[in-house]
């Protein structure tokens, strides 16, 4: 049985007789010595495997290119190089796959060029690093909420109820051709659900219902939003965490917020150092050649934020900030801030967070007419108990509220909004209605922030946006 190049550089025997798989990255060659890198997915590093040439045959050594797959029999030594601690001389190579024409040559490759090879990608150091950062902090998402007592809940991903009300919503069918009624309008009694269904856009509504029996609840799954948007920030299928706790307010819904960003980030910083120092260092070159601004390195960065608290303030005061802020001013903000009403957009959440108070911010009682309609009113009677966590380089990285608890609010807001299909959803009020208060985790949206790279495509195995499904 091989070993793991992870294990044996953790924990490898020198001397110890070992057999390795994986793909090779590099190879060099001279007259007495064949020089090969090899990586076999388990971690950031790679392991140098040494071998003379008159050991491999002329054809299997033409073959050995990067991209190829090998398994390597041999002795673990201590390495004499800098970059590794132990190396394999090998004995015995075997070539598992060849790989001529192999694209992803040991050269700079832009993320733009590397996303037209999407399956591909996972090959190279860099997105190496994203995905096993991206792994850790789902594992560390379950484990925090199942220290705490959270039950794992799964949610529908076709559903009947628009959870948002705005409407970007996949349809789903299983007909060719839906007949229609002589008004035009599509005829749903003979699909397969009788009724019109789409890709779920939010696990939260179901995870409500939940909580109402089992206390503390949280979804973690694929949400989907047919928006025509191509941003850096914007996909239509993404992952959202979202835990909904019965008897929960919205300052014990902060606490939480807080507490899980921060958990995350404390176990990716102990559990994720070799890929954090590789994308630390990728963003310092990019730096050095683009001559960035970026106020601080990867590695300053994440600890800072663990280290300090949130910032809170409501949005009439984030508006107060803003109206005076000199972007606003000099009308360098490409939205002007017209009055309060209006919505918040990325680049006045990250001037808070960047520019005004150097550190995450909690904005919270929102207006009503900007949020969603299971919201709790306030008792100004113009806003709602929401609140948004807004992080440096991304704006909003979570986003919830108490729900809306009494069921005569509830009622006006639904019948005002003309959202179908929540009588299920009233009865969680009609029968032992209580206060509780949940939020929703971007998943794909926090490991851009943590892995610092600049577009979301980039964090996702694969991406989809507009236009655009890979494979």
């Amino acid at each position: 049985m091989h070993t793991k190049i992870k294990e044996l550089l953790q924990f490898g025997t020198v001397d110890a007789k070992v057999e390795i798989k994986g793909w090779i990255r590099t190879k060099r060659i001279n007259k007495q010595v064949v020089f090969l890198t090899i990586n076999d997915g388990s971690c950031q590093q790679n392991l140098q495997v040494v071998m003379t040439p008159s050991e491999l045959p002329k054809t299997l050594l033409n073959q050995l290119i990067t991209g190829a797959s090998v398994a390597v029999s041999g002795s673990l030594v201590a390495s004499k190089g800098t970059k590794q601690s132990v190396e394999v001389h090998g004995h015995h190579l075997t070539l598992l796959g060849n790989a001529p024409d192999y694209p992803l040559q040991p050269k700079a490759h832009s993320l733009e060029c590397l996303r037209t090879w999407v399956h591909l990608r996972f090959r190279t150091n860099t997105f190496g690093a994203v995905f096993r950062i991206r792994h850790a902090i789902s594992y560390a998402i379950h484990h925090f909420f199942h220290e705490r007592g959270f039950f794992y809940l799964h949610t529908p991903i076709i559903t009947a109820a628009d959870a948002e009300g705005s409407g970007a919503l996949f349809r789903v069918t299983s007909l060719d051709a839906p007949p229609t009624h002589p008004d035009g309008n599509v005829d749903p009694r003979e699909d397969f659900f009788n009724q019109p269904t789409h890709l779920t856009v939010s696990g939260q509504l179901a995870a409500e219902a939940a909580a109402m029996g089992l206390g503390a609840v949280y979804t973690f799954g694929p949400t989907f939003r047919a928006e025509n948007s191509n941003t850096s920030r914007h996909l239509a299928e993404f992952w959202m965490v979202e835990p909904e706790v019965a008897f929960n307010n919205l300052d014990d819904t902060i606490v939480l917020a807080e507490a899980l960003l921060k958990f995350l980030l404390d176990y990716v910083l102990k559990n994720c150092p070799a890929e954090l120092d590789f994308l630390n260092q990728r963003l310092l070159n990019d730096r050095n050649e683009q001559d960035s601004t970026e106020p601080m390195p990867l590695l300053e960065r994440l600890p800072f934020v663990l280290a300090h608290p949130f910032a809170r303030i409501t949005y009439t005061e984030a508006l107060a900030i803003l109206m005076d802020a000199e972007p606003n001013k000099k009308g360098k903000f490409v939205y002007p801030i017209t009055g309060w009403g209006m919505d918040l957009q990325s680049e006045h959440e990250r001037y808070l967070v960047e520019h005004h108070f150097k550190r995450p911010v909690v904005v919270t009682d929102y207006p009503k007419e900007i949020k969603a309609f299971y919201m709790r009113q306030n008792n100004d009677g113009q806003t709602v108990a929401a609140m948004d966590v807004l992080f440096p380089g991304i704006g909003e990285i979570i986003g919830g509220s108490q729900r809306e608890e009494r069921m005569d609010y509830l009622k006006a807001v639904v019948q005002r909004t003309y959202i179908q299909n929540l009588n299920w959803y009233l009865d969680t009020r009609r029968f032992g209605t209580i206060p509780h208060s949940g939020f929703g985790l971007g998943l794909d949206r926090f490991v851009l922030f943590v892995t610092g790279m600049e577009n979301i495509r980039d964090v996702i195995p694969f991406p989809r946006t507009p236009g655009h499904v890979p494979c």
